[in-house]
């Protein structure tokens, strides 16, 4: 059996390991399931912040436009560090104080019951559109490198997706974000190293950049302002992609809001971290096999996204292409499974339980079950969704995903940033921003397109700089046109009811009282270090058995000292747990009555 192949196997047995070692624990309540209880540690909260940002379209789309254009491709990362800054500095610790099981809850107590239900059903959609997208650019690349059919790679990963947030909620999905961290970190760290070292150092990686380190090719005049301009936005989008009432279930999990901030803060540091070499390995494959972009011709007219791919087939021992790929699953699957969890959430809690059901008893275990239908149901129209991507093959990953982001995720983003803090709006700014918005979305990119602009400007740009220039006009557009309609809806204001009003205070007053971790937290705690902490064990363990693959002793050194860290991670975690207060059938007792409501 390929080697390959073999580290792929045991990846999906770890993951599928750490659902069934989480399950008890994720299966205690309804809101377990659907947040873990509000009972997580800032180390696991922070890891699944920063995955739930991360997916596969980072090695994939991402590398190429690196490999192609240069450093411009590290400005959306940037702008995701800037989202995790403000998030520490303001977000994360509201959002933990809001006391709420999902985010449309959350809607419903700024915005009203008929905001609830008419996002519900505009971000499932939306989160299944996206967990598309990056399920689908997980297996081109797989099927390229193993050689399987784009179907059944579609269906067996999505698959064991589904089987993995399925089995275990909430629990399960932190708990593996947090162990496919390690494996992400680990397969960047390894390559970033190699690949400097294969360049001759970082001077030489940007001097033997062959089509413009700072730049690439295919600009003009006017090139050097529109990438500035461009960065500005994208920082701006990125901002409010990080920080509205949609993504705030990053934070609902954390035990308490000092934990929720030094999440954000964690994944603020993961951010930076991962910014500064991810994109190493695609700039060393330009300098050093140029025809990396013909590698893989059957990716068709993205080939060039296949440069991570490259440089792993080439300049990594053997067995690095397997941990690449697991990278890539780690990846995608931490992003989808989070999407499958939440939908599950937002459908039983704001759909489910209030309309359908609103007339019979709310039992846990009834919740329970719905929302393990409706993650079963949400993870076979990703799947769908995915096969129907592959029609699209005329747009790279990397402007499928920013068009998705700006186009359809924005109009969504806006009231549920502004409403944070702009307090006097009538309800039906909400839904009523989102339909404007959507009607900027069509009016930018049919009847009036940068296209437009710049004639009217009086530009005369080159293809490249016309791209990042449509970027540029996406995000401005929403910027203004849709953020200036929700901000002149409080013109229309007007003093609600007092049962209204009641919630409204309520959801102001929450936003800004901290919550504070009770006396049963000490058990929670102890559970996540010590299985965590054995399943990192268990993770150093498996790579050890890579030194007995035929490769040069740089190789074998490189692979035993990755394996140490692990394993030296793992231990350190299980001796900071301690010893449990409770015994098995006392724990079971706990997790199925704790539910936090502080």
């Amino acid at each position: 059996m390929d080697i390959n192949i073999l580290v792929m196997i045991v990846y999906f047995v770890l993951m599928i390991a750490i659902s069934y070692a989480f399950k008890k624990m994720g299966t205690g309540s309804s809101s377990h399931y659907f947040r873990g209880g509000g009972r997580m540690l800032w180390w696991m909260v922070g890891a699944t912040a920063f995955m739930a940002q991360f997916s596969a379209w980072t090695f994939t789309g991402a590398a190429g436009q690196a490999y192609r254009y240069g450093f411009t491709a590290v400005g959306v990362f940037v702008g995701n560090v800037l989202g995790y800054i403000v998030a520490w500095w303001w977000f994360a610790t509201r959002f933990r104080q809001l006391r709420v099981d999902t985010p449309t809850e959350a809607i419903n107590h700024r915005f009203g019951p008929r905001n609830e239900q008419f996002f519900t059903w505009v971000l499932i959609p939306l989160s299944i559109l996206n967990a598309g997208v990056w399920l689908n650019s997980l297996a081109v690349f797989a099927s390229a490198v193993f050689k399987y059919d784009l179907t059944m790679t579609l269906w067996c990963t999505g698959l064991v997706v589904l089987l993995i947030s399925l089995l275990s909620g909430s629990w399960g999905v932190v708990a593996s974000d947090f162990v496919q961290t390690l494996i992400v970190a680990l397969i960047s760290v390894m390559c970033a190293a190699v690949a400097l070292f294969k360049v001759g150092g970082p001077v030489k990686l940007v001097t033997q950049f062959p089509s413009g380190f700072f730049t690439g090719p295919d600009t003009g005049p006017h090139y050097i302002s529109i990438m500035i301009v461009c960065f500005i936005f994208f920082f701006i989008k990125q901002i409010q992609s990080f920080n509205n009432l949609q993504d705030s279930y990053r934070y609902l999990n954390a035990k308490d809001s000092q934990n929720a901030k030094k999440a954000a803060l964690f994944a603020l540091l993961l951010m930076l971290f991962g910014t500064l070499i991810w994109f190493i390995p695609p700039w060393a494959t330009a300098v050093l096999y140029p025809d990396a972009a013909q590698a893989h011709q059957e990716l068709g007219k993205n080939a060039s996204d296949a440069a991570y791919l490259v440089f792993a087939e080439r300049a990594m021992p053997q067995g690095t292409v397997g941990l690449l790929m697991a990278g890539l699953f780690a990846a995608t699957m931490s992003s989808m499974d989070t999407a499958l969890n939440r939908n599950s959430g937002i459908f039983v809690r704001s759909f489910w339980t209030p309309v359908i059901n609103r007339h019979q008893p709310k039992s846990e275990h009834y919740q329970l079950r719905v929302g393990q239908v409706a993650c079963i149901v949400n993870g076979v129209l990703v799947i769908l969704v995915a096969q129907y991507m592959q029609s699209l093959q005329s747009l790279s990953l990397f402007d499928l995903m920013i068009q998705v982001g700006t186009l359809m995720s924005a109009p969504i983003i806006v009231p549920l940033f502004f409403g944070m803090f702009i307090r006097r709006t009538p309800d039906w700014a909400a839904w009523g921003t989102v339909v404007f918005g959507l009607a900027v979305s069509w009016t930018i990119t049919h009847w009036y397109t940068v296209a437009d602009v710049t004639q009217l400007l009086g530009l005369a740009l080159t293809s490249r700089e016309l791209k990042d220039a449509s970027a540029v006009w996406n995000i401005f557009s929403h910027l203004v046109f849709t953020g200036g309609f929700f901000c002149l809806t409080t013109l229309f204001w007007r003093e609600p009811g007092l049962s209204r009003q009641k919630v409204l205070t309520t959801f102001f007053t929450n936003m800004e009282t901290p919550v504070y971790a009770d006396r049963e937290q000490d058990e929670f705690d102890h559970l996540q270090r010590s299985k965590i902490g054995r399943i990192s064990m268990v993770m150093g363990a498996g790579l050890l058995l890579m030194i007995l693959i035929p490769n040069p002793l740089w190789g074998r050194a490189l692979f035993l000292l990755c394996a140490l860290s692990i394993i030296l991670f793992g231990w350190a975690l299980l001796r900071s747990a301690g010893p449990g207060r409770l015994n098995a059938a006392e724990q079971s007792t706990l997790l199925s009555k704790s539910s936090d409501q502080a």
